[in-house]
């Protein structure tokens, strides 16, 4: 690398074919983002191009300034065939990039990265890349792998996460210096646990950015220790894991039945609790229901706190779906959030399929989003929380609505407000419920089958000639439905 005043430069000397070159560099580069976007994906643009700021152009010699020495080596490992004809078109044939990095402020600690240089670290299980570690250099630069949506700010805080969140937030203040160590968090798919161990990962550097924090889950790691394998470099391999300050497994379950995987591990975990170092593990079920690992890991897993992430309740589904929508701006009434909250089962995920459906339907089908559709989207998106419809609920709500008590009810009496309430009852059952006739008969005041079919004749009529009678029934379908 070549000094230049407070930045290091890096040069690729490469030439390109010289075409106009009239307008400004910086505007030169605006059109080359705009080449650049239209062929990489949103998330590589944002992350290795978005950064990068044209900083001079001589004519000859682009100058790039760039955050750090990764840019430099994902540029020239992953992107520049078609990097190349881009900038020849708009800069010139005879052009070169010099790379700027801003030199570190702070000393650099004297690390030895020559064995973990050759250990490729896997963050796509297709693809091995190394975004991790730069050859040559003293201080590794780790790339945490943590999604910049996943933090506290975003994560909503309930009943059934609190404690997994208050855990966090204590370790993010000293990790590696608390009692939660490792910090163990389960519970079944879809209810955050990725969230939460990122917002950790987040928190930790904000709070402490001297740290080198890493988040991979158990199948990737999985696969760079097979890698490793292969290419005889598990040293390697185990000694760039120990070099992380804090260590965010995701999906720790997936150890089950991998010994070699479940050893290096060991070696890691035994490693960076002895180091004073915090380690973050997630899980579907809690340590004591784990099978086919080893128990010296078990043991050593119940360390710390297992903090269990439950269901959500209907107050924290109700916050969680008005934030999630907020965010997708979508407007949605508070009846379409009580519903949704309602009637989706407990599992973050249903609630935003449902949410991107509604979106949907309002954009391209010009719909309005109530009540109605929301019933709509959830029949055909998500799974409803519709509680059985039975016998005894109706007869209450039959009773509830029309003053008549349920021994009252089930008599003999034939006055024509008892015989109506009695003939609606068998109506709603025989609709609502998959009782045969006889079972309903029998519920309600041991009548006969054939005495059910005549009060739901009865019934069908009043419902065609009486307005008064059919919106009464209504009303009691709609509480029996809505419960």
């Amino acid at each position: 690398m070549q000094n230049n005043s407070d930045l290091c430069s890096t040069k690729i000397g490469y030439r390109l074919i010289m075409l106009d070159n009239s307008q400004s560099y910086s505007e030169m580069w605006q059109h080359c983002l705009d080449r650049i976007k239209a062929e990489t994906s949103s998330e590589e643009f944002e992350k290795w191009f978005r950064p990068i700021v044209p900083l001079d152009f001589d004519g000859s010699t682009l100058r790039l300034r760039v955050p750090n020495e990764s840019y430099v080596r994902q540029i020239e490992k992953n992107y520049i065939p078609f990097l190349r004809p881009i900038i020849s078109q708009l800069y010139g044939t005879q052009t070169r990039l010099h790379y700027a990095v801003p030199r570190q402020t702070q000393p650099q600690q004297e690390t030895d990265s020559t064995a973990v240089s050759r250990f490729n670290t896997q963050t796509n299980t297709a693809n091995i890349k190394n975004p991790f570690v730069i050859p040559g250099l003293k201080k590794i630069i780790i790339d945490p792998q943590l999604n910049p949506h996943l933090t506290f700010s975003t994560f909503i805080e309930g009943e059934c996460n609190r404690l997994a969140r208050s855990a966090g937030m204590a370790v993010a203040e000293n990790p590696g210096n608390n009692p939660f160590n490792p910090l163990y968090i389960y519970g079944n798919s879809g209810l955050g646990k990725t969230h939460i161990v990122q917002s950790i990962g987040h928190e930790v550097r904000l709070r402490h950015p001297e740290l080198q924090v890493l988040y991979v889950s158990m199948n990737k790691f999985q696969a760079q220790f097979q890698t490793a394998y292969k290419n005889g470099e598990i040293p390697d391999f185990i000694h760039f894991y120990q070099m992380i300050d804090v260590l965010i497994i995701d999906d720790i379950q997936e150890l089950t039945g991998k010994t070699g995987t479940q050893n290096a591990f060991f070696n890691i975990f035994n490693h960076l609790q002895l180091a004073g170092k915090q380690l973050i593990l997630t899980s579907d079920k809690p340590p004591v229901e784990l099978k086919d690992i080893e128990q010296r890991l078990l043991t050593r897993f119940k360390w710390g706190l297992s903090a269990q992430l439950g269901c959500p309740d209907y107050d924290t589904k109700f916050k969680i779906i008005r934030n999630k929508a907020e965010k997708l701006k979508i407007q949605l009434s508070d009846d379409v959030i009580s519903y949704l909250a309602t009637n989706i089962l407990a599992n973050v995920r249903e609630i935003e399929g449902a949410l991107s459906s509604l979106e949907a339907h309002a954009a391209f089908l010009g719909r309005k989003i109530n009540t109605k559709l929301a019933k709509e989207v959830l029949k055909e998106y998500v799974q409803v929380n519709h509680k059985e419809v039975t016998i005894d609920g109706i007869l209450e709500e039959v009773c509830s609505a029309t003053g008549i008590d349920l021994p009252r009810l089930n008599s003999s009496e034939r006055t024509r407000e008892v015989a109506q309430a009695r003939q609606m009852a068998m109506y709603l059952a025989k609709k609502h419920t998959n009782q045969p006739l006889t079972s309903i008969g029998a519920a309600i005041g041991g009548r006969n089958h054939a005495t059910v079919l005549h009060s739901c004749k009865a019934v069908t009529n009043l419902l065609e000639t009486d307005k008064n009678f059919r919106l009464q029934v209504e009303e009691i379908e709609k509480v029996i439905l809505a419960k």
